[in-house]
């Protein structure tokens, strides 16, 4: 063995003992031992009857919902059971959804955004979550700057200065927005990715199981087969806790481009805060907010 070898492997009594070692090494006694320790998605894995499957330590904010994962059915159970490819949106289940069931959330169905049109289907809340407060506020600072841009646009002053004002406008109100959602607990954002119905299986496939695995973020969900929208492409939505924690959101995008759902010159995925979808902002908005917070190119980008 070449002096190299020896410092990299150790020396030849060492070798001796690692080759003895690999010569003896049962790998059906390891995995007899070993292969029993419970991953989240190994407890789901596990053929047993709902009543001896221990869930007591998990989480499922969309227990009972028809068209969400259950905690009492393995994950590939749930995707045999609702096929985004093939199942038919209704208009009690417009989202087919799975739960991060190691983070504890509000249930759906005592969500304080169940009371706000357009915003039923957002994230589970987090304990504290005062929307409704988020809500007043952020549509009283929209109307606030909905002023100021008229006042500017009916005045005499130039049209770049004008235009200047107006942007400037809609930028201080989405700062105040985000601000104010973020004092009041309401910090669920989303990474939104969109494939086509040829591939909308596979993708939700490995969303759902990273998810339910914890290494995405608390929830996600994926759009069922539409009657009436024809068109071919579905979304899904991967939520992060805290649009603030640009780190948590950069991790998940991390873990998306690592699962082959980021494409080096595809196009990028986009990120968006529940509190713009509670307060209507989108794009094409008249305060000319950005409709997403951050994009994977830039995120992702090298240093």
């Amino acid at each position: 063995m070449s002096s190299e070898d020896s410092d990299f492997y150790g020396d030849d009594d060492i070798m001796i003992d690692l080759k003895a070692r690999v010569k003896e090494f049962d790998a059906r006694a390891w995995w007899e031992e070993y292969g029993t320790i419970k991953t989240p998605l190994k407890i789901q894995a596990q053929k047993k009857d709902a009543v001896d499957l221990d869930v007591s330590h998990l989480h499922n904010p969309y227990a009972g919902i028809e068209y969400a994962w259950q905690l009492t059915e393995t994950i590939e159970d749930f995707l045999e059971r609702v096929p985004p490819a093939t199942t038919d949106e209704t208009p009690e289940n417009p989202w087919i959804w799975v739960c991060n069931p190691y983070i504890n959330r509000t249930r759906k169905t005592d969500a304080q955004n169940q009371k706000i049109r357009g915003g039923e289907d957002e994230a589970p809340e987090e304990e504290g979550a005062d929307l409704a407060s988020v809500v007043e506020g952020g549509m009283a600072r929209l109307h606030f700057a909905s002023e100021y841009i008229d006042m500017c646009k009916r005045s005499i002053n130039q049209p770049a200065f004008v235009a200047r004002e107006c942007r400037k406008a809609g930028m201080d109100a989405a700062k105040d927005i985000l601000d104010l959602a973020k004092a009041h607990r309401v910090r669920c954002g989303k990474w939104m990715l969109f494939c086509n119905t040829f591939e909308v299986n596979e993708v939700w496939g490995i969303i759902a199981k990273a998810t339910a695995n914890n290494e995405l973020g608390i929830a996600a969900k994926v759009a069922p087969r539409s009657t009436a929208d024809k068109r071919t492409e579905r979304l899904i939505c991967v939520y992060t806790a805290d649009f603030s924690d640009t780190k948590d959101v950069k991790r998940v995008a991390e873990k998306l481009k690592q699962l082959g759902l980021i494409q080096a010159k595809g196009r990028p995925l986009y990120y968006k805060p529940d509190v713009y979808t509670y307060l209507g902002i989108a794009h094409g908005n008249p305060w000319e907010i950005r409709a997403s917070i951050y994009d994977t190119t830039s995120m992702l980008r090298k240093a």
